[in-house]
């Protein structure tokens, strides 16, 4: 979903949609990143929300709570749900994003961005493969993060 070095990849509890334990890897862009963001995988846009924030560098995890930002709930054809969130940082001050409620996504195509250093945060179900390890550099649209079971 973004191009940038991945910072964060472990079992958290995702309150908001999935209230259980799931997987989420973070992904930091830099200012020398493309901040275009794709979507994660093909789905239904089941619902967003938008929350104004501070702005906290975007590779402290504190930014994942506190920080400006805007996520997109999407329903995959098999009915698991993957949250994707758009995370403003300490420049970045605009998030923008395309998709709205009840659209339909392809994996790979452009869902919005986001202005200079900021990041992407990607919840999968607790049940999910996921492959990609911190350290990694991810490509938007091109590396796979995991697979939903």
């Amino acid at each position: 979903p973004a191009d940038g070095k991945v910072v964060f990849v472990g079992p958290v509890t995702e309150e908001r949609y999935f209230k259980s334990e799931a997987i989420k890897v973070s992904i930091f862009m830099s200012v020398f990143d493309v901040h275009v963001n794709r979507a994660p995988c093909d789905g239904k846009v089941v619902d967003k929300f938008y929350n104004k924030g501070e702005f906290f560098n975007a590779a402290l995890d504190k930014a994942s709570l506190q920080n400006e930002q805007a996520g997109t709930l999407v329903e995959h054809p098999s009915g698991k749900r993957l949250l994707f969130v758009q995370i403003a940082g300490l420049i970045a001050r605009r998030i923008v994003v395309y998709p709205q409620i009840g659209d339909l996504l392809k994996r790979g195509m452009r869902c919005g961005l986001i202005r200079f250093g900021s990041r992407v945060d990607v919840y999968f179900p607790a049940d999910s493969d996921v492959l990609i390890k911190v350290g990694d550099r991810a490509k938007a649209g091109e590396t796979i993060l995991g697979y939903l079971k």
